[in-house]
């Protein structure tokens, strides 16, 4: 009888071993997690994507589009575990709407940059968009992409929006406004000044920046989605906290975007 007590007490010893290993095991492994990552933060995002790991051995996959693409998707329950939006608008509407797990908060502002790749002088910039020689002329829409709307408002500020409305053509996000102007379909493109200074596109074309004080200052938000916190809950904290982080407010600041 003894004999038998030892030799369950040692099973149930090796059982709490194998078990307390197990958990510990799956609390720690490495997850992926997909974010929702507005068009203008494309390229400043591979590299916080590779810091991101270094720290925590967490993936992150980034899916891009306008900020508010995204948030028709996730009211319709697109699985995304973080969404980094172009401005606190939208991540404020899906909070207040229920769909996320943390309040918004700032991690970078970004400004706006009329870019071309033709041979075109920008110094007098408003003056060229007034000229018959630009014809084409790339803005993300309006609508959904913060850029877009914060491009509307500095063209009215300085009274530009009615003379060049008939060359506008309004691109789905950024990313498409870039591929327009990189490819010379347009004259020029409003866009965001991350794109320029990336390391993917220093040295194509010019560009110059618009004057702060012609728009709204272009605080972009981040939030944590309840998939995120029902799917991997410590991961998607992590990274929320990470943006937060000097080394993140490094690699934004490299990237072009002012950081709070």
């Amino acid at each position: 009888m003894t004999t038998l007590r030892i030799r369950f007490d040692q099973f149930y010893t090796w059982f709490a071993i194998v078990l307390i290993g197990c958990l510990a095991t799956h609390s720690s492994r490495a997850d992926t997690l997909s974010v929702a990552v507005a068009a203008n933060v494309q390229f400043a995002f591979n590299d916080l994507k590779e810091e991101f790991k270094k720290q925590t051995g967490h993936d992150l996959k980034g899916v891009f589009n306008s900020s508010g693409k995204f948030v028709s998707q996730i009211a319709n329950g697109a699985p995304f575990d973080v969404f980094m939006s172009a401005d606190m608008d939208f991540p404020n509407h899906l909070h207040q709407q229920g769909f996320s797990a943390s309040v918004p908060k700032i991690y970078a502002y970004g400004s706006l940059v009329l870019w071309t790749t033709k041979n075109l002088d920008l110094q007098s910039w408003q003056r060229l968009l007034r000229s018959e020689k630009i014809q084409k002329i790339a803005v993300a829409n309006p609508k959904t992409a913060p850029y877009g709307k914060e491009t509307i408002r500095a063209l009215k500020f300085y009274k530009l929006d009615a003379a060049i409305e008939s060359r506008l053509v309004y691109a789905e996000s950024i990313s498409q406004v870039n591929q327009y102007v990189h490819s010379g379909v347009v004259d020029l493109g409003f866009t965001a000044k991350s794109v320029v200074v990336s390391a993917e596109m220093q040295g194509r074309g010019l560009w110059i920046e618009l004057p702060v004080d012609s728009y709204t200052p272009i605080a972009q938000g981040v939030i944590v989605l309840k998939h995120g916190l029902e799917n991997a809950p410590q991961a998607s904290q992590q990274f929320y906290d990470f943006l937060s982080s000097a080394k993140a407010k490094a690699i934004l600041q490299k990237n072009g975007y002012a950081v709070p």
